[in-house]
């Protein structure tokens, strides 16, 4: 199979089903930053060390990218999901719900806004955060003129503040302190 196909240089592109749509629909939009998160996900993965200590994050990272693999194959799909598309529901949900009470369960209270840095992957954690902020924002934008499930838009929320949480988590984990928003007045 050849990697290109010649059928979107005149700028359209195929949903799954075979429609095809201009390559600036909100539909790609939705779906093309969750591959771009998809990619920051990826990133994050490779720059934690392979230790034991990280494998239970690299590993939730590898899921998180299965995860996201389905809601933009939701996305790329026109009207009703076909049935050969695997789910992202409940289950995927209370999967981020139980990762981040785990973490949450190890750090200090949050003392104010966090900021991002210390450590490349506390950034890279929330460099992901934001991209997956974006991909809300993106995907509620096409919720507002195409039917879109309500599953992704809870796991796309569900996720950030995963990202956010393991942010913090990483922060201890490479034994840096936490930076917090004092503002000036």
């Amino acid at each position: 199979m050849k990697i290109y196909t010649k059928t979107g240089d005149r700028g359209t592109t195929s949903l799954v089903g075979g429609q095809r749509v201009p390559k600036n629909h909100p539909r790609l939009e939705a779906y093309g930053t969750i591959d771009e998160l998809m990619a920051q996900t990826a990133l994050l993965r490779d720059n934690l060390p392979d230790t034991e200590t990280m494998k239970p994050y690299r590993d939730d990272l590898l899921r998180i990218l299965d995860h996201l693999m389905r809601a933009a194959s939701y996305l790329a799909t026109e009207g009703d999901a076909p049935k050969y598309l695997p789910p992202l529901g409940d289950d995927q949900v209370g999967f981020l719900e139980n990762r981040i009470d785990a973490m949450q369960a190890t750090l200090r209270p949050i003392a104010a806004f966090t900021l991002p840095g210390g450590h490349p992957v506390v950034s890279l954690s929330h460099v992901c955060r934001t991209v997956c902020r974006r991909c809300e924002r993106r995907t509620l934008t096409l919720a507002e003129e195409y039917s879109v499930p309500q599953s992704v838009m809870q796991y796309l929320n569900r996720l950030s503040d995963y990202f956010y949480t393991l942010g913090r988590k990483l922060t201890d984990e490479f034994h840096v302190k936490e930076t917090y928003w004092v503002y000036d007045k």
